[in-house]
């Protein structure tokens, strides 16, 4: 897989976090790298919480999603598939334009940000 592939893919799910911009933070904004943070700091570590990114890594596109870290039950109800696409308990790894896993991403990603908005983080 190429790099102007990932850039696509990158593309297409950044379109997932950028709808959301309005009510967040961009700490990033590169071709290589979009990172949000919700203006609501963690009292523990007085930092802000983070929402999500997505980054073009040497081998894959990462996507990683904090809500689904911190309410995992989140995830109860995704796909195999998509499940298979996880890396560790927040990230989900692509190398190929997958549209339905991508979609449900997007599914996902607009869940994570009601969860997190419902709960004060946001």
């Amino acid at each position: 897989m190429n790099q102007s592939n990932f850039q696509i893919i990158f593309n297409q799910l950044r379109t997932f976090l950028k709808k959301h911009e309005n009510e967040l933070i961009v700490k990033t904004d590169s071709e290589a790298t979009y990172y949000l943070d919700s203006e609501r700091v963690f009292q523990k570590n007085n930092k802000p919480y983070f929402f999500g990114s997505v980054s073009i890594k040497k081998n894959y596109v990462s996507y990683y999603l904090m809500p689904v870290y911190v309410f995992p039950e989140l995830l109860d109800h995704i796909s195999p598939e998509l499940k298979k696409r996880m890396q560790g308990k927040s990230c989900f790894n692509f190398k190929t334009n997958d549209e339905e896993l991508f979609e449900e991403l997007g599914e996902l990603t607009d869940q994570s940000f009601e969860r997190f908005k419902k709960e004060g983080m946001i």
